[in-house]
């Protein structure tokens, strides 16, 4: 798993790039990631929301902007990306740390995490967390890297581990900033292998859905009461 520390800083150094950095990584796709995953929470009319690892608060935007009657706040332990999140009209933001989260239990409807689980240093308690904070019955939703399957996986693995790392070097003048990214990709839990982590830290009604021939995959549970 990711070193926390080394996380926050390598965030901290790319913050200023890193929206544009990943619109042009994923080709634009991430708008439509983040469409998809809004467009779920909106049948729920949750009353209010918090996107955890929020980073510098894409997903967070697009929830305000669509349900505008959601309270939502974004939270992330690197301050330099929040800051950034803030500038761009996030509402409500607050350093905090995933794995220890400064609210009570059963706080809120829903809670999303997109590109963020993966960077926790320990999966587990970062959703045993989660659920924490989540009300009964729930809903968390995780927007994350996958790896496709069948043919397209190997040139995907090729694009991932050498021209992805150059590409994002170039763009944040970081270099070293996105080499842990492949790594971190082929070890996180992906398909049903994230479903059962999900259902052992009490979180049920697991789905998977792979988006964009499985580059990534939006994973969906409820809070088990």
């Amino acid at each position: 798993m990711p070193d926390p520390t080394y996380v926050r800083n390598a965030f901290a150094r790319i913050a200023d790039r890193y929206v544009i950095t990943n619109h042009v990584l994923s080709g634009g796709m991430d708008f439509w990631w983040r469409h998809v995953v809004t467009e779920r929470i909106k049948k729920l009319a949750p009353r209010n929301l918090m996107d955890v690892a929020s980073g510098t608060g894409d997903l967070a935007l697009k929830i305000q902007k669509e349900i505008p009657s959601c309270d939502v706040i974004a939270t992330d332990f690197c301050a330099e990306m929040l800051e950034h999140a803030s500038s761009r009209g996030v509402k409500k933001t607050l350093v905090a740390d995933a794995l220890d989260l400064p609210f009570p239990d059963n706080e809120f409807d829903v809670l999303t995490v997109a590109f963020g689980l993966r960077n926790m240093g320990d999966y587990e308690l970062g959703l045993k967390e989660m659920r924490r904070v989540l009300k009964p019955e729930g809903h968390l939703f995780i927007l994350d890297f996958s790896l496709p399957r069948g043919i397209l996986r190997a040139p995907y693995r090729f694009y991932l581990h050498n021209v992805l790392p150059k590409m994002a070097g170039f763009l944040t003048k970081e270099t070293d900033a996105y080499e842990y990214l492949g790594g971190s990709i082929e070890q996180f839990p992906a398909g049903t292998e994230m479903i059962a982590l999900l259902e052992k830290n009490g979180l049920s009604q697991g789905t998977a859905t792979p988006l964009t021939f499985g580059v990534v995959s939006v994973y969906e549970a409820v809070k088990s009461v």
